[in-house]
């Protein structure tokens, strides 16, 4: 049974930024981590503010300058809308095998973003998408680089009384490929083992960008920024994209717990990635 707790449900932004800012408690989106939690006794908050009944933090954006989503976009808005397929290709394949289908109608990108799990599905092709996240409160905005946005586990550069409520993205490059896999025990329902997604661009013959993300091979889903180094400016043969690979593996400090060990996510974490650059390049210099 869930335990006793105290929710405000605000209707406009500006309440809900006045509640948290006079400490009402956390932020409640979709709550499917968050009402587990409790259930578990991992939470220990008792008042929480709930964003569900603001209408505006529910929407999804294209322009020829961005891309943005609402914080409370859920995971079933991306995969129904018809553009997402072009404008952030690797984020659909991430929302089609994120847990079942109830769960995908009420879990949130804002949610998944802010509850710093590693294995955070959506996080991996935000970050090779270059993301940027609006952080608001009652003093203003300010966006962040979605990559500076974690400082460790489950700990953001969020402070109490923000509030994200946007993320958003540039156009993907020319010549782009933008690629997601997810590595579970089962097929649906199931908590990352190892994520990865990339994007490579190609321009005359080399790699004009490369972006690497992984989850849930350290206590952050983080950017292989040493493994891209390698890529950009150069035409990727299977020698160069193994060395990648390697540098990539050499960047997670994965643990074990009872879905994999700590050593099977670094081998498939090397293997995945040197996969989706052979597939990403592939896609990307036959454009």
């Amino acid at each position: 049974m869930l335990p006793p707790f105290e929710l405000s449900q605000p209707t406009t932004l500006p309440a809900a930024l006045s509640a948290l800012a006079a400490g009402d408690g956390q932020p409640f989106a979709g709550g499917t981590i968050l009402v587990p939690d409790l259930r578990g006794g991992r939470e220990t908050s008792r008042r929480f503010v709930s964003l569900s009944q603001i209408a505006g933090l529910r929407h999804i954006t294209h322009s020829e300058e961005a891309t943005t989503l609402g914080s409370g976009t859920t995971i079933a808005d991306i995969r129904k809308d018809p553009v997402m397929a072009t404008s952030a290709p690797a984020l659909v394949a991430a929302s089609k095998v994120f847990a079942g289908a109830m769960v995908r109608t009420t879990a949130t990108v804002g949610g998944n973003i802010c509850c710093g799990s590693p294995s955070a599905d959506m996080v991996p092709p935000l970050l090779t998408l270059d993301a940027k996240v609006m952080l608001s409160s009652v003093e203003g905005e300010r966006r962040v680089p979605l990559r500076e946005f974690y400082l460790d586990y489950k700990k953001s550069v969020r402070q109490p009384d923000e509030l994200v409520t946007a993320v958003s993205w540039r156009p993907l490059p020319a010549g782009s490929a933008h690629l997601f896999f997810k590595l579970g025990r089962r097929k649906g329902d199931a908590i990352t083992v190892t994520g990865v997604s990339v994007m490579v661009a190609a321009s005359g013959g080399k790699c004009s960008e490369a972006r690497i993300a992984l989850g849930s091979v350290a206590p952050t889903v983080f950017r292989a920024g040493q493994a891209e180094d390698l890529l950009r400016g150069q035409a990727l043969t299977a020698e160069l994209i193994e060395k990648a690979a390697k540098a990539a593996a050499d960047q997670c400090s994965p643990i074990d717990d009872n879905r994999a060990s700590a050593a099977y996510r670094l081998q498939t974490a090397q293997a995945l990635v040197r996969r989706l650059l052979t597939q990403a390049w592939q896609q990307a210099s036959a454009i």
